[in-house]
């Protein structure tokens, strides 16, 4: 009875994990992200949600070095609506050049870029609190929790996540506005600067990461953190510490070489899919905090 109960777990697993798929930053590249998009079965090729009750993460920086910023918004925008009529969900985070081009900080804002809006007074306008991106942004979280698994874009120092996932998105909620109109002067509780979630980059550098990673962990009541922010310069999704930490960010849009992949998460599957196939990563431990 023994192998009957455990092929009933196996197979009750299977049923009950929800497909999580997850993409780092597109830097405004709007080919090279529908091209993903079509072959994780999240849009078909018209570009409309096909992914049922898949839940897409996008793990913040869909802004900045490429040229499709307008068309990028709107594509996710719209998708945030489709997903839900067939049971999906799309969930944001920010990136730190979300919250850069929000307080006024151009420096990594491709020419071109500008002239789709218009001009610069287009452009302000639209990412002003007021503005269709602006005010659609300034909603966002820095940080979301799905199943087991926590997202960001940098990365949650055990100092912020002591706060939790409410606690850092209400944190977030509480200053963002007075961030943004003060040009990122008025930061009391530090979540925009440098070991705040949208910048940090311990996880994907420091060596001996893995204990800080797990008090983060064990603060936040979850099993694994995927983040985007740091290329993987050889366009391919990188595991750390057993599979806790997942590094995403391939290097998507031209600027760093236009690579193609996306993270599958199914239970505690991890897989990387790219153009040329799918690879299995790391099978990490079974999960302890399985709630959604």
């Amino acid at each position: 009875m023994l192998w009957f109960a455990a092929v009933f777990a196996l197979l009750w697993h299977q049923v009950i994990a929800q497909r999580i798929v997850a993409m780092g930053d597109l830097h405004g590249d709007l080919s090279n992200t529908l091209q993903i998009m079509k072959f994780s079965n999240i849009i078909d090729d018209d570009g409309h949600w096909a992914g049922g009750d898949t839940i897409f993460v996008q793990t913040g920086d869909v802004v900045d070095r490429g040229v499709d910023t307008i068309k990028l918004y709107e594509l996710l925008q719209r998708l945030q609506k489709e997903a839900l009529l067939q049971g999906g969900q799309v969930v944001r985070v920010l990136g730190n050049h979300e919250v850069m081009n929000m307080i006024g900080d151009w420096r990594y804002v491709h020419p071109d870029d500008i002239k789709t809006f218009g001009g610069k007074k287009q452009r302000m306008q639209a990412f002003s609190p007021e503005g269709w991106i602006g005010n659609d942004l300034i909603q966002l979280n820095l940080t979301a929790k799905v199943g087991s698994n926590v997202f960001c874009h940098g990365g949650i120092h055990p100092n912020f996540a002591k706060d939790g996932i409410d606690g850092i998105n209400e944190k977030t909620r509480q200053t963002i506005q007075g961030y943004v109109e003060s040009r990122g002067r008025l930061d009391p509780f530090g979540l925009f600067g440098g070991r705040g979630p949208t910048w940090y980059r311990g996880y994907a550098l420091d060596d001996n990461i893995c204990p800080t990673l797990e008090m983060a962990l064990e603060s936040l009541k979850a099993d694994r953190m995927v983040m985007g922010h740091t290329v993987q310069r050889d366009g391919r999704i990188h595991t750390r510490c057993n599979g806790k930490i997942v590094l995403i960010d391939i290097g998507i849009s031209k600027v760093y070489g236009g690579h193609y992949g996306a993270l599958e998460i199914m239970g505690d599957e991890l897989v990387a899919i790219y153009k040329d196939g799918r690879k299995r990563l790391v099978k990490r431990p079974a999960m302890v905090h399985q709630e959604l």
